[in-house]
């Protein structure tokens, strides 16, 4: 998947791009046209940096709903030509999520767009999916028999289908399926069944990797054969390492520390730091100066991984310099530093907005600990994350410590937030927006009454509505 484009955060785009609640506000008091037309953008161009973890689908669906969209451009996006030369989850997931909302809301013609896609579909898979938990019985039987026409009859067929019953996120369908009268259909997919369970107890059975029997000298070899063909097996050699070394080897270990390979430094320097060993900040620093850039981020990892006092107060020392150590330390400080670190903390988390910009990785955790710490003068350099960020799970991060920073936050982004794509972030602007707004008081009871809404919105929207103003 390519990289998205994403537009400026003061366009209308921009916004629903970002999943902020700025985008749907705007986007209903922009014309219907124009505003489709970005909703749709979005929806048939994927704008997350992570589909995976972050949500847009709830967030496109109700503004689809409010706008009174039609679903031309969705069909024609998931039946175009490219649908069989791009077969790419990323392609399609996000307008067929869409789709499973909408059907969740009562749109019938977006729970036959999913049955049409789920027959003849490239990403039929998750079209099944959303359908597993909206369909009815008599829908999902009726998909059988062109599901099962994408498997070939022969051994090869059958095994693919094994793997497509083993690893399907919702099983609904294939145990509505082994039910199914139709013989020749409940016959196939009860084997497919029972040679994924057997290819699953194969694999338990038999796992890779090293013993406890083995030497330290073979686990650096067999962490080093994994660095050799591109595999990064520090973390779990280090693990292993937990198990057969002792006493008596600490020399051999810290030796590899100093001037051991690469796989073999990465592996020491995580099997010492997380042992606690007293030499391991010394030898982390070092690893920094003279490693290799695999050595000089496993040695970081290792140090942020640290909770002794001793790390903390290294990690005072070390807060300045200008390298990723100097940028782990700021981290570390952000989680476990404490009053007297604010001004260290503080500014690790302008560098990082002036050098890496909105949506550095570092923010994360400096977002966090800026929270945590409540350094109040931190909220203008907060407020620039929150509106430029294209990253929705960093946005709500920084909700949740703009809340502890800012006095203006209850007026001013907690309202928003009651629109957010992030159920997180819906929660924050819940629990913290001022109710004098009417905006905030008809946002309460929507999402007071709606089933699509998260438990734990819904339980923070009663703790701020009463008998008297509940939707009921």
């Amino acid at each position: 998947m390519f990289e998205p484009v994403i537009a400026p955060s003061g366009t209308l785009l921009g916004l629903l791009q970002r999943g902020r609640g700025d985008g749907t506000l705007h986007a209903l008091t922009a014309p219907r046209d124009e505003a489709l037309a970005a909703l749709n953008h979005c929806v048939l161009r994927d704008p997350r940096h992570d589909w995976q973890v972050e949500n847009r689908s709830l967030y496109y669906a109700r503004l689809h709903l409010d706008l009174h969209g039609e679903l031309d451009e969705i069909e024609a996006h998931l039946f175009d030509v490219e649908d069989v030369l791009d077969t790419e989850e990323s392609r399609t997931g996000l307008a067929l999520a869409v789709l499973g909302h909408l059907a969740s809301y009562g749109r019938r013609d977006a729970l036959a767009l999913l049955r049409r896609y789920a027959a003849s579909g490239s990403n039929w898979a998750w079209a099944l999916d959303e359908l597993a938990l909206r369909d009815d019985d008599a829908g999902l039987r009726a998909l059988a028999a062109p599901v099962l026409a994408r498997f070939a009859t022969d051994p090869e067929g059958e095994a693919e289908l094994a793997v497509a019953v083993r690893d399907a996120f919702e099983p609904r369908p294939w145990r509505l399926w082994a039910d199914d009268p139709r013989e020749s259909i409940a016959t196939r997919v009860r084997a497919a069944h029972e040679a994924g369970s057997f290819d699953r107890w194969q694999r338990q059975m038999s796992p890779a990797g090293p013993r406890p029997g083995w030497s330290v000298q073979a686990v650096f070899a067999w962490a080093q054969q994994g660095m050799d063909r591109g595999a990064a097996l520090h973390v779990p050699a280090a693990r292993c390492l937990m198990a057969v070394a002792g006493p008596e080897d600490r020399a051999e270990i810290v030796a590899a520390a100093v001037d051991g390979s690469d796989a073999a430094r990465c592996t020491a320097l995580r099997y010492l730091a997380d042992s606690g060993d007293p030499d391991v900040l010394d030898l982390v620093e070092a690893a920094v100066t003279t490693g290799s850039p695999a050595v000089v981020e496993a040695a970081v990892d290792a140090f942020e991984r640290m909770r002794s006092a001793a790390a903390v107060r290294r990690a005072r020392d070390w807060a300045r310099r200008p390298d990723p150590l100097g940028a782990a330390a700021g981290r570390v400080l952000a989680c476990r530093g404490g009053a007297e670190d604010e001004d260290l903390v503080l500014a690790a988390l302008r560098e990082a907005v002036r050098g890496e910009g909105p949506d550095a990785p570092t923010l994360w955790t400096l977002v966090d600990g800026t929270g945590r710490l409540g350094i109040a003068c931190a909220a203008p350099v907060l407020r620039h994350i929150y509106r430029e960020t294209a990253s929705s799970h960093l946005r709500g991060r920084t909700a949740r410590a703009l809340a502890a920073t800012d006095p203006s936050f209850p007026a001013g982004f907690a309202v928003e937030c009651l629109w957010d794509c992030e159920e997180t972030t819906r929660e924050i602007g819940a629990r913290h927006a001022e109710t004098g707004d009417t905006r905030v008081v008809e946002r309460l009871r929507r999402l007071a009454a709606d089933p699509a809404e998260e438990a734990e919105v819904q339980t923070a929207v009663r703790s701020r509505i009463g008998p008297d103003t509940s939707a009921g």
